[in-house]
């Protein structure tokens, strides 16, 4: 598969990076600055430099003959909460690349408190717990959810994954997963993890036009 992966830079699109080229998949991997991609030369890998991701006319070379797309562009710090919207435009832009160059399957990065509370998850963590942390992030929320709806409104074969707080960690292998609903008891996933299932729901149709909780 020929796979074009944005956010390429960030702990999960690295990961996705490298777990492609190791399943034996092609890589574009679309980068700001070449020298913080921090994977090892390949043959199947392609690094593009694209200045700004809201730029349509710049994203569909990158798109062009591809099978995929993987956006690791999603839930980050609190400081990046706090700068201008990313998520949101740039998903508009690759959206509408996407369509130009043919493209029809997209998997990305959201994050969980997106997602449904799960009522075994007990009445503190719904009703305090999440609360606050949706209000302490606000802003990198609404970018998400901007994000989220217009993946939800174009005619690509999306999947939306919701992890909750990323760790850097060895993968697991063993995360568990819940289409259209949040995992309960779901604290933490290491990054490797979350770069695992953005590339295993590529090829998973029950995942298409779902959004996916996942969770260690």
């Amino acid at each position: 598969m020929r796979i074009t992966v944005f956010g390429a830079t960030g702990g999960v699109g690295r990961e996705v990076v490298a777990q492609a080229l190791d399943a034996g998949h092609e890589v574009t991997a679309v980068v700001r600055d070449p020298a913080r991609l921090g994977v090892p030369a390949h043959n199947r890998l392609d690094v593009a430099v694209v200045a700004d991701l809201t730029d349509e006319d710049a994203l569909v070379p990158v798109l062009a003959g591809r099978s995929a797309v993987v956006s690791a562009l999603g839930a980050g710090s609190n400081k990046q909460a706090k700068a201008a919207p990313v998520t949101g435009p740039a998903a508009r832009a690759v959206l509408a690349a996407m369509d130009r160059a043919g493209v029809s399957r997209l998997s990305v990065v959201s994050a969980a408190p997106l997602g449904p509370d799960v009522p075994g998850d007990g009445v503190f963590t719904r009703a305090v717990l999440l609360p606050v942390l949706r209000r302490a992030l606000r802003d990198l929320y609404a970018d998400l959810a901007v994000m989220e709806a217009a993946i939800a409104a174009s005619s690509t074969e999306w999947t939306v994954i919701r992890p909750p707080r990323l760790l850097d960690r060895p993968g697991t292998g063993t995360y568990r997963r819940a289409i259209g609903a949040n995992v309960p008891a779901g604290r933490v996933i290491p990054r490797a993890d979350v770069a695992h299932a953005l590339l295993a729901t590529l090829n998973d149709p029950a995942t298409f036009r779902r959004p996916v909780g996942i969770a260690t």
